[in-house]
């Protein structure tokens, strides 16, 4: 039996739209297992990248709980959950979110220099990373030097360089043509089998998200696994 590594419970969001309150999320519930990949689809507007940045506390619940390996994150100090983010959870932006000025080995250091690593060692493990990547040939490169899917991979290669137990990515190949987006799309099943990270994905792309371990329709507010 998986441990699991993700559970968010009864969560609730709303925001102020003019002088109405819109609830996008109501008494929303998910686990995530070890390993497991799940992709969240459903219409724009739905609210899947407010749930993701809860489920990475990156926004505050109105009602629930959001839990990672187990740690309760609203009850969490910034400083803990920046170390929560640091070593147990990845993220993957539609736009990579690359540092210009570094180089791709530099920009997947970073995370491990930021919690302490040495600059040698983090490079290290950076450039072993980029290796199972598919580019190694390319470590020293800014982001300006790559192409759209390379940038890609160097940014799903920083979201999994602290080994976390889970990957939240946000139409991580939104930005892609149809051919670079099915190479990342192997990439992260790949990973996802290979390391043994969870990854909870939000795509439009139907076809990737039947491939994973499950697929959950994020409509009026919940997750629905019956209807997809």
């Amino acid at each position: 039996m998986t441990s699991e590594v993700l559970v968010a419970r009864g969560v609730s969001k709303s925001y102020r739209q003019g002088g109405n309150e819109v609830r996008v999320l109501r008494d929303l519930n998910l686990t995530v297992g070890s390993g497991e990949t799940v992709a969240i689809v459903g219409v724009s507007g739905s609210g899947k990248s407010t749930l993701l940045h809860l489920l990475a506390g990156l926004d505050d619940l109105d009602d629930g709980v959001v839990e990672i390996g187990g740690q309760d994150l609203a009850k969490l100090s910034e400083g803990e959950l920046s170390k929560v983010r640091n070593q147990r959870l990845g993220f993957i932006y539609q736009f990579h979110h690359l540092l210009p000025e570094f180089s791709a080995e530099e920009n997947v250091a970073m995370p491990l220099m930021i919690a302490g690593k040495s600059r040698v060692a983090a490079v290290q493990e950076a450039g072993n990373l980029l290796e199972k990547v598919g580019l190694s040939h390319r470590l020293s490169h800014l982001p300006s030097e790559l192409s759209g899917g390379e940038r890609q991979r160097v940014a799903i290669a920083r979201a999994l360089v602290a080994r976390p137990s889970i990957v939240l990515a946000d139409e991580p190949t939104g930005n892609l043509d149809e051919d670079t987006a099915d190479q990342i799309h192997e990439l992260i099943i790949s990973l996802a089998q290979n390391l043994g990270v969870a990854f909870v994905v939000v795509t439009h792309n139907h076809q990737f998200a039947s491939r994973l371990s499950r697929v959950c329709r994020l409509a009026h507010g919940a997750l629905d696994e019956s209807s997809v």
